[in-house]
């Protein structure tokens, strides 16, 4: 397009943006971890009239409905803070769930926060369906004027390619002419939502100048001191697939240099403290924390999110990408951490003279991330698989997930839980499992050397050891080998 035709693009977008006047209403598809708080902190922003949040009316998800219209909140467990909200917007008759999209030609905006999972986890494909369809009701009543945002973490390209081709052919609208288009990709953690999207920059970027500016419009009303950073539609899907891929990259690097302090027979946590001790101007040493294995929506896909992005923009790359990238390596290190979870978790049995076929074991901690009920992706699950593949009896506590959808069994009852156990292994460091005492622990195992194998360094090793335990932990190459009491 040249530059005259794209300044009368914008020209006409910019006259109809006008014409409909400030944001009024607005929409939000997915109702979910990041549409839910999304759509509540619209709805108590005064700048804004009325908010809908979209939700299929499925066998799976259709309860969020009637919950959220009653003002509370599916998400209670995470976000305590979030049902009074909810419950406040909702009072006020600002904030509306349905499963009716035909309100979008209502909506001044309409913001899409849909999950984009793998399809098949191994072959490593975004299954875009369901944004897909997100993106096809939403064309299918888009009206001129209207700005539509993408806050789905997706493959960088796909604003401009896929979404822009999907709203165009159901609305018969062109993107940056008739209609304004933009990514704002979410930047949330579960437990901290409503204060991550009030409190974290946004990212905003629009396919054109007027996108850009509706959309900076829309977000500036929820910051409190958060800053608006606006940038291109592809540059922001890469800037946000980029920071969760070097985030993975960092814990990666943290559990190599633990599986390193394991073979030389030291602490990797003493190492860490004295690598992190090193502080000045231009110093910078971002080390995390190593453990089990890397969870969550997020960090285990969007690293493929941006070597898929790289290829398809860049055509032949001449350059390490895909499972070669350092992306990729990381990748495969924090994969790998599960197992290496159950191999600790063998030699710990077999010092302990158990055989693993027979062996039952407690796996404590099914959620990702610690005291939260989010047990999307848990690296609990493929050491779970591993384990049982031996023979193993498995049995999985978690004081906040209840289910985990698999149909695998999750007691609540830590006791229960413990009761004749040969190995208990700490997967996810829930507050709880840091008052564990060693004196009842074995006293509940009925095991002389009861195994425990700790992959947060939530215990202290040397009061279990001394109680006549077998320890085995993350980066604790010191204690891995001790003499048994």
């Amino acid at each position: 397009m040249t530059d005259h035709r794209q300044k009368n693009h914008q020209n006409q977008l910019t006259k109809l943006i006008t014409k409909r006047g400030p944001v009024s209403t607005i929409g939000v598809i997915g109702m979910g971890y990041v549409g839910i708080p999304a759509a509540a902190l619209f709805a108590d922003a005064p700048e804004f009239q009325k908010v809908y949040g979209f939700q299929r009316d499925s066998k799976s998800s259709g309860y969020k409905i009637e919950m959220i219209n009653r003002g509370e909140s599916p998400l209670d467990k995470d976000e305590p803070e979030l049902g009074d909200l909810i419950r406040k917007v909702v009072s006020a008759g600002k904030f509306e769930c349905t499963s009716d999209f035909a309100k979008i030609t209502e909506c001044d905006a309409v913001c899409l926060a849909i999950q984009t999972p793998f399809a098949n986890p191994k072959d490593l494909i975004p299954d875009f369906g369901p944004l897909q369809e997100g993106l096809r009701q939403t064309g299918k009543y888009l009206t001129e004027g209207a700005l539509v945002v993408l806050e789905s973490t997706i493959t960088p390209g796909t604003t401009t390619g896929m979404a822009r081709e999907i709203l165009e052919a159901e609305s018969g609208l062109i993107a940056g002419e008739d209609f304004a288009l933009a990514h704002a990709p979410e930047r949330v953690m579960v437990g901290r939502l409503l204060k991550n999207i009030r409190e974290h920059d946004r990212i905003i970027g629009g396919i054109d100048d007027p996108s850009t500016r509706r959309a900076i419009e829309l977000y500036a009303p929820v910051l409190t001191t958060g800053s608006i950073i606006p940038m291109t539609a592809t540059a922001a899907e890469v800037t946000k697939t980029a920071e969760n891929a070097f985030r993975d990259l960092q814990i990666a690097a943290a559990n190599q240099l633990a599986l390193h302090c394991e073979a030389m027979g030291v602490n990797v946590y003493d190492v860490r403290a004295g690598i992190d001790s090193l502080k000045g101007e231009g110093i910078t040493r971002a080390i995390l924390w190593p453990g089990a294995g890397v969870g969550g929506h997020c960090l285990t896909k969007d690293t493929w999110h941006l070597e898929r992005g790289a290829q398809q923009l860049g055509g032949e790359l001449w350059y390490p990408h895909g499972q070669h990238s350092i992306f990729g390596v990381a990748r495969a290190i924090n994969d790998f951490m599960p197992s290496h979870m159950a191999q600790l978790t063998r030699d710990a049995l077999d010092r302990a003279g158990i055989d693993v076929t027979d062996a039952h074991i407690a796996l404590l901690g099914w959620a990702f991330i610690n005291d939260s009920g989010d047990a999307r992706n848990t690296p609990s699950e493929p050491f779970y698989e591993e384990m049982e593949g031996y023979g193993a009896r498995m049995m999985v506590h978690d004081p906040f997930v209840a289910d985990d959808g698999a149909g695998i069994p999750i007691e609540d009852n830590l006791e229960v839980a413990l009761r004749g156990t040969d190995a208990i292994i700490i997967f996810t460091g829930h507050s709880e499992y840091r008052n564990l005492d060693p004196l009842t622990v074995k006293w509940l195992s009925g095991e002389d050397h009861p195994v425990i194998v700790d992959g947060r360094n939530t215990i202290d090793p040397d009061l279990f050891i001394n109680a006549g335990f077998i320890y085995k932990g993350i980066g604790r190459g010191d204690k891995n080998n001790h003499t048994v009491i």
